[in-house]
């Protein structure tokens, strides 16, 4: 048989065949099927196959189409205060880009304004005096986006400065009156600095994609490492960092390090600067963060520079590694190690010795929101961090609640220097369906009496509680609430009520 098609003929299978002779139909198919080898043919069943689908026509049912989706749907925008440029939340391509630096690097301004404002009523007992507070906080987020990956960026605290809040005392009991209004007011940024990546600018600048990334910082910048512990500040300044380094051998699936540096607007408590402006303190540091063995590793150095003539400048060394084991606790080990500072006749030390913390948090049947903790820290000396803003709270900040103020109403807490002393913090976090949030927690503060070189007096012991709810995507109610027996002092207790407004 032949089969002609536009002059053209094709032999048909049956005439040439490639395989045995010995294939071919079964005794209850009389159709010739050639099939390889290790095929098998089977009967064919029809109770396999079922009649088309009906569709009946029903009402449109809008709820019932988010279930298609798992009932996911968008969710509320909580839009900027202010946005110019490229809306913040859109869909699709950006629409507005120039040419400017670059054919690989386009420009596509931005500008948002974006923050909250906090407002807290505290009634607080410092171990002195009672006080009652109304206060305010308004933080303004400025940016201003130039590239994808270069912007400005400043951060504006009109209503508080140098840790003092704009608020009205309706409640004081010590020399200073029953109530006093004190305005805190100021247009200085927190922070103003520049950041970009000099492989998207080389990309740009030479129209051909470079292959590395070196990002970079300068200006008045905030820096955060490990949580707030190690730094915590904002300072004059420059950084850049080497990212996304690993070793196959060394079984590093991602590391980066950072080299940065300030020389003026430094805090630390470990000298005394009067007006942190003028540049009393200096410092060079590297950091690096390194995942491996199933962890992360986080490690950093910093040399710190007396510039007040006094002689305080020192080695500040840290060290952390962070992992989950066994399916039921997570765990964070840190240690900071102050060293190398001139011994000042007739005064302690202000930077020595070190500081061990162990931060541990259970993983229950509910690990999202159903979270016991218990963490500990041991302190010998002086340990410091690195730098910390004045209203960032002490190096045992994220040692529990207790450990904790609330930066607006002067929040009382216990003793979070570290120095020479031991203890920690005990409690529950619970979330709900990740809209509440509910913490009670029992910490103390133990001194360490082999020596009398510390500023804690005696023991402390302290019970804490939070209640945070969001309201709606825009506002949320928190409550803390602590009372604290300590040792040769008064006690301390404070309850406290703040909303919040973000935009």
């Amino acid at each position: 048989m032949m089969f002609s098609h536009l002059g053209w003929a094709l032999p048909s299978f049956e005439e040439h065949s490639i395989l045995p002779s010995s294939v071919g139909p079964s005794s209850s198919d009389p159709i010739k099927r050639e099939m390889s080898l290790e095929a098998i043919q089977v009967p064919h069943d029809l109770s396999g196959f079922g009649p088309n689908p009906q569709y009946v026509e029903e009402e449109y049912d809008a709820k019932a189409q988010y279930e298609i989706y798992g009932g996911k749907k968008r969710i509320d925008k909580v839009l900027p205060l202010i946005q110019l440029g490229e809306p913040l939340y859109t869909e699709g391509a950006l629409a507005n880009n120039y040419n400017i630096i670059g054919q690989k690097n386009l420009v596509s301004p931005q500008f948002i304004v974006s923050g909250d404002l906090r407002t807290a009523v505290g009634y607080n007992y410092d171990g002195a005096k009672t006080i009652g507070v109304v206060a305010t906080r308004l933080n303004l987020e400025a940016d201003l986006r130039l590239t994808a990956t270069e912007r400005v960026h400043a951060l504006f605290r009109p209503l508080d400065q140098n840790g003092l809040f704009t608020d009205y005392q309706f409640l004081n009991n010590s020399a200073s009156g029953p109530t006093q209004f004190n305005n805190q007011t100021n247009g200085r940024p927190n922070t103003l600095f520049f950041e970009g990546d000099i492989g998207s600018i080389a990309s740009g600048v030479r129209d051909k994609y470079v292959d590395f990334d070196l990002p970079f910082a300068f200006g008045l910048m905030p820096m955060v490492f490990q949580n707030g512990i190690w730094v915590d500040a904002a300072f004059q300044g420059a950084a850049f960092s080497i990212p996304h380094l690993h070793s196959k051998f060394f079984d590093i699936s991602n590391m980066d390090i950072t080299f940065f540096g300030g020389n003026s607007g430094i805090n630390t408590p470990a000298i005394n600067v009067v007006n942190a402006a003028t540049g009393g303190v200096s410092f060079l540091a590297a950091a690096t963060f390194i995942e491996t063995q199933g962890g992360y590793i986080e490690a950093g150095y910093g040399s710190v520079i007396d510039n007040t003539g006094a002689g305080l400048g020192y080695n500040n060394m840290t060290l952390a590694f962070t992992k989950r084991y066994g399916g039921w606790l997570s765990n964070s080990a840190r240690v900071i190690v102050n060293s190398g500072q001139d011994q000042v006749p007739g005064k302690n030390p202000t930077a020595s010795g070190y500081l061990l913390l162990l931060e541990n948090s259970l993983i229950t049947r509910l690990p999202s929101t159903l979270i016991p903790y218990f963490n500990l820290f041991y302190g010998n000396g002086h340990p410091q961090s690195l730098a910390r803003d004045p209203g960032a709270g002490g190096v045992l900040k994220n040692t529990g609640l207790s450990f904790e103020t609330d930066g607006l109403t002067g929040f009382p807490k216990l003793d979070d220097t570290g120095n020479n002393t031991y203890g920690g913090a005990v409690g529950v976090q619970y979330l709900f369906s990740l809209n509440r949030q509910f913490v009670a927690e029992l910490a103390t503060v133990q001194v360490n009496n082999t020596t009398i070189d510390h500023i804690a007096k005696g023991n402390q012991y302290a019970f804490s509680m939070r209640y945070q709810h969001n309201l709606n995507k825009a506002w949320i109610f928190r409550t803390d609430s602590i009372f604290a027996a300590r040792e040769n002092l008064n006690p301390v207790a404070g309850i406290r009520f703040e909303i919040r407004r973000k935009f």
